[in-house]
């Protein structure tokens, strides 16, 4: 099949190409949502950390996963623009790629043209917007980073079609690689979530009083503890509001939380890493999330909004598309915590919503239904 025709979407003769397989991760859920959509094809990574993910399929990793780079993302990643271009030839019609760092230049060794179709939830943040990554702000990275645009940019007019996760990707992908895009917002598990009795039973008696323990009311930050989720600005909006914080996650910035939570003039309970059953259960008892984080979609906001609970977030992101303003959520007019405040303050004011309802355009069905017909045009 030449790049210019439409591929079929049974997935008979399809490959999945994604950068590597996490154990946990946006990007994952994604991928696991396109296998369910074409449930022939099989997939191609750089490598897997989590061989348990997608059991059922044939996963074929790449000659870094049999090296020491696997270990490190930024050290694999000059390796990984000549590693996709050598895939092993397989008899496909068609791949779709997810990418969000360099997977959309997978080629296959000596073949002939195949149509690609690429789903980006980023061009490389620390290539294209090191503003919003810390990685790609040291002077090495810098340094390269003209190269790499140039070839990326050079290979992303290879796909016959582009989808991006949200608006604001799509915006990003005109402005680096000069490509139209169409949007597909990835699948949330929103019917689970809102399934209140299917996941309730699964709180273990610690993770009751856990809590049972917590302040009422609460305004919850739910987030990897990094710096660039901003979460002490989540400390800082309920010091303003009066009002106890609860911060879900883990990550490296724990103590410098910590230590932040313990000045603050209103209670601040971390809880680390909790399960899924009680971040579910902290979305709804929470009166409203707040979500400093410029993201490039923004999961976590549709999963309280599932359950309910109102979000805040800043003006600039994916994640503003999640919600509607002044009915499920507030923008605030920028992340500054005064901002943030009074955003949270109307969002404790907003009239009850229809969770579900609310958020069924984000389900796993929506998505699998949309990447199919993106996929056979």
């Amino acid at each position: 099949m030449s790049a210019g025709t439409r591929a079929s979407d049974d997935g008979r003769r399809g490959l999945l190409v994604h950068e590597w397989i996490a154990p946990a991760g946006g990007s994952e859920n994604v991928l696991e949502a396109m296998a369910r959509a074409f449930p022939a094809a099989d997939v191609q990574c750089l490598w897997t950390d989590a061989p348990d993910r997608l059991a059922d399929r044939r996963v074929a990793e790449t000659w870094l996963a049999r090296t020491p780079l696997r270990r490190s993302k930024a050290l694999a990643a000059p390796f990984c623009l000549p590693t996709w271009r050598t895939l092993r030839p397989r008899d496909i019609d068609w791949m779709l790629v997810s990418s969000h760092l360099f997977a959309h230049h997978a080629r296959q060794r000596g073949a002939g043209d195949v149509a690609k179709y690429v789903y980006v939830h980023t061009p490389a943040r620390y290539v294209w917007t090191p503003e919003f990554d810390p990685r790609g702000q040291g002077p090495a990275v810098r340094a390269v980073a003209p190269l790499f645009q140039a070839v990326d940019r050079r290979r992303a007019r290879e796909p016959l079609a582009i989808a991006a996760n949200s608006a604001f990707v799509r915006d990003r992908v005109a402005a680096c690689w000069g490509r139209e895009s169409v949007v597909i917002h990835p699948p949330v598990d929103v019917a689970t979530i809102a399934d209140v009795p299917r996941w309730e039973p699964d709180l273990t008696a610690a993770e009751r009083r856990q809590l049972a323990s917590l302040p009422r009311p609460f305004i919850l930050g739910a987030s990897r503890f990094t710096s660039y989720k901003r979460l002490d600005l989540v400390i800082d909006t309920a010091d303003r509001l009066g009002i106890a914080a609860v911060l879900a996650g883990r990550g490296p910035d724990e103590n410098s939380l910590r230590q932040r939570a313990a000045r603050s003039r209103v209670p601040v309970t971390l809880v680390i890493s909790p399960s899924d059953a009680l971040l579910r259960a902290l979305y709804r008892d929470a009166s409203t999330l707040v979500f400093p984080a410029i993201e490039d979609f923004g999961i976590i906001p549709v999963e309280a909004q599932a359950l309910g609970t109102p979000v805040v977030t800043g003006p600039l992101g994916g994640q503003v598309e999640t919600y509607t303003d002044g009915v499920s959520g507030v923008t605030a007019a920028s992340v500054d915590p005064a901002d943030l405040a009074d955003a949270a303050r109307r969002a404790l004011a907003l009239p009850a919503f229809d969770g579900p309802a609310t958020t069924a355009r984000f389900s796993s069905d929506v998505f699998e239904e949309r990447i199919r017909d993106f996929v056979s045009g």
